[in-house]
């Protein structure tokens, strides 16, 4: 099926509000509970008509096995007839979910017919194939995400806060940060977090009711497994001042976005 016309697709960065890992399954994978929130740093990706399939990443560095290329495969585009320009601007390895927000971007755009008439088929599970934070950037706004990522509960609108973040220069690979966590609870075990009493839960209650106390209240998080790490604004004000007075360590980027307010979810 042909590209019926350019189109553009952005694919947000996403946040962690709250992350609660909790005990490692069978199956070697962690099970963890958190709420996710999408921002306004996004990628952006352009579909255009073409005699053939050909995809450009800025930067090119980036093109090699990209998340893109894989979800295309996925779902039986990889030879379409294409070209596919990917403008990065979600750092990489900041655990700000920019591939996963990517191959997310080439489902939402093939299920708006870009590739011409939409197929029945899983989509779902094509995001579960494709990593663990896929599912989350279908559901175009907040949710509580569970299991290993494949559990996605939307929670609605997002409230009109601001975030302040700090990407400093390294790269955090999520499979090292969670073998070395595999590590330290081989001797120090997770403790027991049920759902009563999940902090995740209680984020994502009051995310829903817009309560900015009861979220953060300007505390300083990290985002995933890192290195990025943010605090959350009520306000743009608020945010900027803050960004004015930060002194970030040196190389680190500084980004003031609002959430990422899709349309979605009213």
């Amino acid at each position: 099926m042909e590209v019926r016309s350019p189109a553009v697709v952005l694919a947000p960065a996403k946040i962690n509000l709250a992350l609660e890992i909790l005990g490692r399954r069978e199956d070697g994978y962690h099970a963890l509970r958190s709420v996710m929130v999408p921002i306004a740093l996004a990628d952006e990706l352009t579909f255009e008509p073409g005699a053939r399939f050909a995809f450009d990443c800025d930067p090119p560095s980036l093109a090699a096995d990209n998340l893109v290329l894989r979800a295309l495969a996925r779902i039986g585009r990889a030879d379409a007839p294409v070209r596919i320009v990917l403008r990065k601007r979600v750092p990489a390895g900041a655990g700000l979910g920019g591939g996963s927000s990517d191959a997310a971007a080439v489902l939402r755009a093939a299920m708006n017919g870009v590739f011409g008439a939409t197929e029945a088929r899983d989509w779902i599970a094509d995001a579960r194939a494709l990593g663990s934070d896929v599912p989350f950037f279908l559901a175009d706004g907040p949710a509580l995400v569970e299991g290993t990522g494949e559990r996605v509960t939307a929670l609605g609108a997002p409230p009109p806060w601001w975030v302040v973040l700090v990407v400093p220069n390294a790269h955090v690979p999520t499979a090292a940060a969670y073998a070395a966590l595999a590590q330290s609870r081989a001797t120090h075990p997770a403790p027991t977090r049920p759902r009563g009493g999940s902090a995740a839960l209680r984020c994502g209650e009051a995310l829903q009711r817009a309560d900015y106390g009861a979220v953060l209240a300007g505390r300083a998080m990290l985002s995933g497994s890192g290195g990025a790490c943010f605090a959350l604004f009520a306000d743009e004000p608020g945010a900027r001042a803050f960004a004015a007075k930060l002194r970030a360590p040196g190389g680190a980027a500084v980004h003031v976005v609002p959430f990422a307010e899709s349309g979605a979810w009213r």
